[in-house]
């Protein structure tokens, strides 16, 4: 299973914090899992087995709401019971279907 997410903090008292100490505090549970992962400037992916891969996405959570009074949690995920190393096996298979269309 893979799992793109996105959790920020909202409703700070200081509105010139930046979100970016809260974020980083949700990805370093996420590298520290151990599961696969990659993170780019939308979106933090990980993949594992539901348990495993809910389980670190809660607890990233829980450390964002440390920093503010409400938390914005968007999910999206490939469910696809049997498959590992789709993390990096997509994107290898997309591209070369655009190498090979060249």
């Amino acid at each position: 299973m893979l799992v793109a997410f996105s959790v920020a903090p909202s409703g700070a008292d200081n509105p010139d914090a930046s979100v970016h100490d809260a974020v980083a505090a949700a990805v370093k549970i996420v590298r520290d899992s151990g599961l696969p992962n990659h993170t780019d400037s939308m979106f933090t992916t990980i993949e594992g087995d539901w348990d495993e891969v809910f389980a670190v996405i809660k607890a990233a959570t829980d450390a964002v709401g440390a920093f503010g009074p409400r938390v914005s949690l968007v999910l999206k995920a490939d469910i696809r019971p049997g498959h590992t190393g789709e993390l990096t096996g997509k994107v290898e298979r997309l591209e070369k279907a655009i190498d090979e269309s060249v």
